[in-house]
């Protein structure tokens, strides 16, 4: 599990595979210098709920991985969660599709 660290505050636990797709979604929106909501639901050890975040270019963002080799990213993923991110809702985790993996350098 890897860790989502916002502002030094308010944090998260996400498989390391999915925090390297969010990584690059959240990546490729604050280099067009576009902010957003990034909203998840909570776990229900820390009492449930849903914590949403406003993501703007000079926001301190940490992704601390766990492991220390990039997984492969998958392209359509990569496409399902911008398409989120682009929306009035903001970002939030949907399910992987089919597996169409691409080199992690490959789509920054």
């Amino acid at each position: 599990m890897g860790k989502f660290i916002y502002e030094g505050g308010v944090r998260n636990e996400f498989e390391d595979r999915l925090l390297a797709h969010l990584q690059v979604v959240v990546g490729n929106k604050l280099r067009r210098g576009e902010p957003f909501y990034f909203v998840w639901k909570d776990d229900i050890s820390t009492g449930g709920g849903r914590t949403s975040v406003w993501v703007h270019p000079r926001a301190n963002i940490v992704f601390k991985f766990n492991g220390g080799r990039p997984p492969a990213l998958n392209r359509a993923w990569l496409e399902a969660l911008m398409s989120t991110a682009n929306s009035p809702t903001g970002l939030y985790v949907v399910p992987e599709p089919a597996d169409e993996t691409v080199a992690p350098e490959s789509y920054a």
